[in-house]
């Protein structure tokens, strides 16, 4: 009976598509995760800025995962599924059959990955049309949205992929259908990537303005014609078919999905704070900013009435919490920049080495190592003449440019772990930075942030949150549960099943507060300053690339 005391012997899964591996968890109605299993998926990169990956491989991977989390269970107690995964672009044929999206030809290959930068020229055709579906993208579309990537295919692979195509579904809609045979879209994929508008529908005319308009035709039913609100229980549930894929009882609640990040979102900014002298406490959740850090990074912010932020995606209404609109900052690479400037550095090999010897990972071996070399002063102090700007994979938010490129300023001839470890501080604060801006960017709009609340992989290296605290001044709040994307799926699973009344009821119940760290106030005038070094490396950038271009 929704809302009331349910028994604990129920339990909910979770399913969490992300771009190296699939995961999921069993997790009771408490939020607890009681079986965790993870299964890495193949990626392509057949040329520069083209990332693929395959449907087959990722569903395979998904039923070895959901298989392993409900060994040894009364299959009965499971009461709901959700599925959660990154924005990437799913095509199939007419008969559901995978289609390439490669010159190759090889429709094993049939995912544009979401951080595939190959639509650039139709990305900037699109915003050049300055269509008013555009001001709830930031005002510009972001080469990582769908009506680039679906153009690009028009325009490249018309008779390989583009006549052939009788279904374009973003990631976590293709696995929700192929778990119910439900074709229905989740408000929260068509309207944060795709241009649907929550109380419009489609707008016809961007379409046939981009030189998409084949896509309207049939009442769209390429692209979603039927759009349900995540946590909508699907169909007839799990169909026996897929029940018997993934290891699961058929016909249990499946239920419309969500984006990773914003599985995130759900997963942790709805915790009870109450006892941790938090500002947020007394606030609305509006003052609760949820920051999903992994390969990538995105800020969710939520309000109750619409508020438009220059190179900020939103506003979206009930795409992560139903109710309130979204707004979705964002870093095209985190995680990832990280890896890439230790991995790259000449010292990496004497890292690992170290490392290992140690029963550590890279980034715990890192983090002691720079709290050898601080002495008697606090460890951002070391970064003193080292700058970074971010931008190597362009800017996502807030200003939305995706020529910009990294910079590092403040470089020796000396390679040694000093070194590094000082390099991978200073990106870690130049990602932080990022955060500021995005922040500042949201707040001078209309939001009113007071707490972070941070998950995804990046939440687990305590120099990550503690320079996030420090550089914006807001305490960050961490989740009991370290997996909280995969709450946030289970949570889907949970309304679905009719066991809650509401998502905000099953966010309360199910998300709970783990650490919170607070900032180093007496450290922010250094911070100040070096976020004066930042905002002027980009201005730099632009005016190199200015001169770079003059007579």
């Amino acid at each position: 009976m929704p809302g009331g005391d349910q028994e604990l012997g129920t339990y909910y899964v979770g399913v969490d598509v992300g771009t190296g591996s699939v995961r999921a968890a069993l997790v009771d109605q408490r939020g607890t995760l009681l079986a965790f299993a993870d299964q890495p998926i193949n990626q392509w990169a057949p040329q520069f800025n083209h990332h693929e990956q395959s449907s087959e491989d990722i569903w395979a991977a998904c039923c070895i995962v959901t298989k392993k989390v409900v060994q040894g269970i009364d299959l009965n107690q499971i009461r709901g599924l959700g599925f959660d995964a990154t924005c990437s672009l799913v095509v199939l044929d007419k008969q559901f059959r995978p289609l390439p999206v490669n010159h190759e030809g090889d429709s094993h290959r049939n995912i544009i990955m979401w951080l595939d930068h190959r639509a650039v020229s139709q990305v900037h055709r699109i915003n050049e049309t300055k269509h008013s579906v555009l001001q709830y993208v930031g005002g510009v579309m972001s080469v990582e949205m769908q009506a680039p990537k679906l153009l690009w295919l028009k325009e490249n692979l018309r008779e390989t992929c583009w006549d052939k195509a009788g279904h374009f579904f973003d990631l976590p809609d293709f696995l929700s259908w192929k778990a119910t045979g439900v074709t229905a879209r989740s408000l929260c994929s068509l309207v944060c990537k795709w241009t649907y508008s929550a109380e419009k529908g489609w707008d016809d005319s961007f379409w046939k303005m981009v030189g998409l308009e084949d896509l309207v035709a049939d009442n769209y039913s390429k692209i979603g014609n039927q759009v349900l609100p995540p946590g909508t229980s699907l169909g007839n549930g799990l169909t026996p078919e897929a029940a018997k894929d993934l290891g699961l009882p058929a016909g249990i609640a499946v239920a419309a999905s969500l984006i990773d990040a914003h599985a995130g979102g759900l997963g942790v900014i709805g915790a009870d704070v109450r006892g941790h002298g938090l500002a947020c406490e007394g606030q609305p959740v509006t003052s609760r900013l949820a920051i999903i850090c992994g390969t990538s990074s995105c800020h969710m912010g939520i309000s109750k009435n619409p508020i438009f932020v220059p190179g900020v995606w939103g506003p979206y209404f009930s795409a992560m919490v139903p109710g309130f609109w979204l707004n979705e900052g964002g870093q095209s690479v985190t995680g990832k920049l990280i890896d890439h400037m230790v991995q790259g550095h000449a010292a990496f090999p004497e890292l690992q080495a170290k490392a290992t010897a140690r029963c550590q990972s890279i980034y715990a071996y890192l983090n002691s190592h720079l709290d050898l070399i601080k002495k008697a002063q606090p460890v951002g102090f070391l970064t003193v003449d080292l700058h970074v700007w971010p931008d190597f994979h362009g800017n996502r938010s807030p200003l939305a440019d995706l020529t910009l490129k990294g910079m590092v300023t403040g470089l020796k001839l000396s390679q040694d772990l000093d070194d590094l470890a000082i390099l991978y501080l200073a990106t870690v604060q130049a990602i932080a930075f990022g955060t500021r801006l995005i922040i500042e960017a949201m707040e001078s709009a209309g939001h009113s942030i007071s707490t972070l609340f941070l998950c995804g992989g990046l939440g687990k290296n305590p120099l990550f949150v503690q320079m996030h605290a420090d550089i914006t001044g807001m305490p960050v709040v961490l989740s009991q549960e370290v997996e909280s994307v995969l709450v946030g799926a289970a949570i889907l699973g949970a309304c679905a099943s009719g066991d809650f009344a509401s998502v905000q009821e099953a966010m309360a119940r199910m998300s709970k507060v783990g650490k919170v760290v607070f900032p180093r106030h007496e450290d922010k005038r250094y911070y100040d300053k070096k976020y004066q070094v930042f905002l002027k490396l980009v201005e730099h950038q632009k005016e190199y690339a200015s001169i770079m271009k003059g007579d």
